[in-house]
């Protein structure tokens, strides 16, 4: 679990209803069913008419990302590629053709494969970056859509106080009525511009730091797959690839 994103969204929320009650007002104010309702569907009403549904599908699947860490630990994968290239060095690449089926990533999986095949070293790096590129573009995307949710739950509260202030001049008959009605009216703009900058775009801004380190990983394989297949030395290999590592991975903390 990504404890950072966690710990800030529990942070962002306490730090709001801390605020309304540090005011003396209560958690019940800011508690409307009818106005969450207004911004949240609103909100994902809109994002569903500027995307398609493949693209909606697959940024409910990625958000996971934004607070679940991934598996592959670039260490890990330096040391598989590194181990993979002893075995290449003294057996033939041939020899690879078992250890195939085994690795864990299909991105080096896929590689590896090219590189048993005999696929010649510019025609791998050409495929695997294709692959990287429309890879990078389409999960970007997703990370769109949370971008898109954040600048359309502003305006959606925004619609939700003025639907709430039409309820609340029907009521002028009745002064007594006014204060909180008001007040009600304005917790849709509340939920839309909190949600907004509390969860849709720091998701986006995750989504997108998250994709970059898929990225990166996946460059680092191509550098050593390529490595490989043109038989450089194992150790060599593995301080090449050390460098594609953050400082902080490369002194082991």
């Amino acid at each position: 679990m990504d404890l950072l994103t966690i710990v800030g969204i529990t942070l962002g929320l306490g730090a709001v209803i801390g605020g309304q009650l540090l005011e003396g007002g209560s958690i019940h104010a800011i508690m409307q069913f009818t106005a969450a309702i207004i911004v949240i569907g609103g909100t994902v009403g809109a994002v569903m008419v500027n995307y398609s549904l493949p693209t909606f599908i697959l940024a409910i699947k990625n958000a996971r990302k934004a607070v679940v860490s991934s598996r592959d630990d670039p260490k890990r994968i330096i040391k598989e590629i590194s181990e993979i290239a002893i075995t290449a060095r003294k057996d033939g690449l041939l020899a690879l053709e078992s250890m195939v089926k085994k690795i864990e990533n299909p991105f080096l999986r896929k590689g590896l494969q090219l590189v048993v095949d005999g696929t010649e070293p510019r025609l791998i790096r050409e495929i695997l970056e294709i692959d990287i590129a429309y890879s990078e573009e389409y999960e970007n995307t997703s990370a769109k859509i949370f971008e898109s949710a954040g600048g359309y739950a502003p305006t959606i509260g925004i619609l939700g106080a003025v639907l709430g202030l039409i309820h609340v001049m029907e009521s002028l008959s009745d002064p007594n009525k006014l204060g909180a009605g008001i007040a009600v009216a304005f917790v849709a703009t509340v939920y839309g511009v909190a949600s907004a900058n509390l969860l849709w775009l720091p998701l986006a801004g995750k989504l997108k730091l998250r994709i970059r380190e898929e990225t990166i990983l996946k460059e680092m394989m191509i550098e050593g797959l390529i490595s490989l297949s043109e038989g450089e030395n194992p150790r060599r290999l593995e301080e090449k690839l050390a460098g594609f590592l953050m400082a902080s991975q490369k002194n082991g903390q």
